[in-house]
Formats: C-alpha cells, structure tokens, sequence
C-alpha cells in the first residue's frame, strides 16, 4: 500500500518526471512528453492501468506518444486532406498519414510543458503544467491561432483526475476538439489474463466510416448485436482487431446508479477500472492496435472525426469554437474498484 501522498521531481528513464503517490494510487507524468501520465497503478489491488513497460525506454515512447500511458491530443484523430475549416478561417495542416491522405492527432502531445505547480496537501497530489502555443512553436505556420494550454494531474482517494484547459490568446476563433489516446495496459490486473477482459462502453448510436480512408460517412445507426456487446459489458477489447468502432456517449450503470463512463472488468477477479467523463466527452471510440500487443483504447472525444469539415450541426458533431480571451475545459476520471 501507497505511504501517504507527496508530489516530486524525479528521474524516470533518463528525463525529468513527476511523480505522484496518493492512498493506493501511484503515477509517474513526463511534463517532457505532453504531460503524458507514463504510468498509472493501484498499489493495493495490483492493477497497471495505462500501458506501461520497465524496459521501453524513452526514446520508443517520444518516438510514439500516443500508444504509451495517458497522451492528450488537441485537434485529435483525422481531418481530410489536412484540411481544418473555422468560423472565420481556413487552416492546412501537415499530411502526416500519407497512406489515408490525412492530419492525425495534432501537436500538443509531442511538446514538452513546463511545470506550474507542484503540490501535495489535504490528501491530493498533483501537478499542473503549461504550454504556451505561439510563433515559436514550428506548427504555427499552418496554424496561427495563439492559445495556452494547461493541464492538471491530480490523484486522491477519488483515483486520477486529468483536466485541460485552453485558453484563446489570438484575435480570431480557435477550434476545439480533445481526446485523449488512453492506453489501457492488458491485461491491467498482475498475472491476469487477457481473455479475462471485458470492456463495456456508454454506447447510443454507431458512427460509421469511409474506410477507404476512415473518415466518417456521417451516418448514425442504431446499435446492432454485436454493437451491444460494448453496452452490456461483455465485449472482450483484446485478442482481435478492433479499428475505430466510434459511438455517440450515455450512461451505463455502475452500483445501480447513472455513469457517464466506460467500465473494463477482469473476470476472474472482479476488478474493474471505472472511466469517468464528463458531459464535454461526447464521443467514444475503440482501437486495439490490431488486438495483440498489450493494450487497448477507449478514447473519449468532445467531437467527431473531421467534425470541423462536416456538414452537419454542432450539435452532432461536437465541434466548437472559443471566442478570444475564453477558456475551455474538460476533465475525466479514473478510479478502481
């Protein structure tokens, strides 16, 4: 069991690291890598939530941020031809997918953050950290909208607690979507199995895609048999190849009431990692790496793939602006049971 909380600078695989430790949680965040939470464990219960090994060393993580521990992207996921449409602009960004033709994933995960606060009292520790976007950073030549991002990690009793902010520093509209490429470690209980998992998913509507180039069709259908495996919690996420199943988010239940989240149980055990989000995440979609290499991804996003570009309202594809001077903030939870 975890002594107590504290929050300190350390040296985690060669690069300066944060390190958190509150009641039965312990978590490791690079600050370096997009304040990436490198490690998350229940100390107690034996349980490796985020995708974690001792001898990858960092350069196999920096060299791919979004497949290890808990990465942040900010303009997440595809946007067709690069192509990120505003209010009032228009943005191309790099065709980083050649194979697709696409801008994957945005910048913010690959940046190194500075750190604003560091702390450890009234049984919380966490950390806060910034990164101020501007003309320094390379990418603003194909996307000149100014802003501050900051994040917080923070653990207590309640578990990991991840909130972004973005604040508008430009003098035009800057575009919102967020996710989150959370890595879940299989199997996440110590000598579990992987057959063992089952994840179970808020599920309402199926998203579909052009898988020509896995952009959204725009179509929403009702969830068919095999859709309802997520919604009852009896899908296994690993050991086959899941590509983008992308669904508009509810509730399940947990303990009998309402959670606006995703459960995943090891059966054997009955241990459970709980995904908590809050009412900014609309989106949830599911990828596993092709099912066999130690991890899985539900990742919860504020707005659809490409949302920018489609021709609907935002109100069904999650996509937003902020004003300049404005702020955005979304968080999410994880606890284990």
């Amino acid at each position: 069991m975890a002594q107590g909380f504290y929050a300190k600078k350390v040296q985690h695989k060669g690069i300066e690291a944060v390190e958190l430790t509150a009641f039965d949680y312990y978590a490791i965040v690079a600050p370096q890598i997009g304040t990436n939470v490198l490690r998350f464990r229940d100390t107690e219960k034996n349980m490796e939530i985020f995708r974690y090994n001792d001898d990858v060393s960092i350069a196999e993580i920096m060299n791919s941020t979004e497949v290890w521990g808990l990465p942040t992207l900010y303009l997440p996921n595809r946007f067709d031809g690069g192509l990120l449409k505003t209010s009032d602009g228009e943005y191309h960004l790099p065709v980083n997918e050649g194979k697709f033709g696409n801008h994957l994933h945005g910048f913010l995960q690959k940046r190194a953050h500075k750190i604003k606060e560091l702390n450890a009292e009234d049984g919380k520790a966490w950390v806060t950290t910034q990164y101020v976007y501007d003309e320094n950073d390379f990418f603003f030549t194909c996307f000149p909208v100014k802003f501050t991002a900051e994040i917080t990690i923070e653990l207590s009793d309640d578990g990991l607690k991840h909130t972004i902010s973005l604040t508008n520093n430009s003098d035009r509209m800057m575009p919102i979507s967020v996710a989150t490429h959370t890595t879940i470690n299989a199997p996440f209980v110590d000598g579990g199995k992987l057959e063992n998992i089952r994840l179970q998913v808020p599920a309402v509507k199926r998203l579909t895609f052009n898988k020509r180039r896995w952009l959204p069709d725009g179509e929403q259908h009702d969830l068919d048999k095999r859709d309802m495996k997520y919604y009852e919690g009896t899908k296994c996420p690993v050991l086959r190849d899941i590509c983008n199943d992308m669904f508009t988010g509810g509730t399940v239940r947990l303990d009998g009431e309402p959670f606006r989240g995703c459960i995943m149980t090891d059966t054997e055990s009955g241990k459970q990692i709980c995904y908590e989000v809050d009412e900014g995440y609309k989106f949830w979609i599911i990828w596993n790496d092709r099912g066999f290499k130690g991890y899985f991804c539900p990742e919860p996003m504020t707005a659809q793939v490409n949302a920018p570009n489609l021709d609907m309202p935002r109100e069904e594809s999650g996509y937003t602006e902020i004003k300049p001077g404005e702020t955005y903030t979304v968080s999410q939870r994880f606890f284990t049971k």
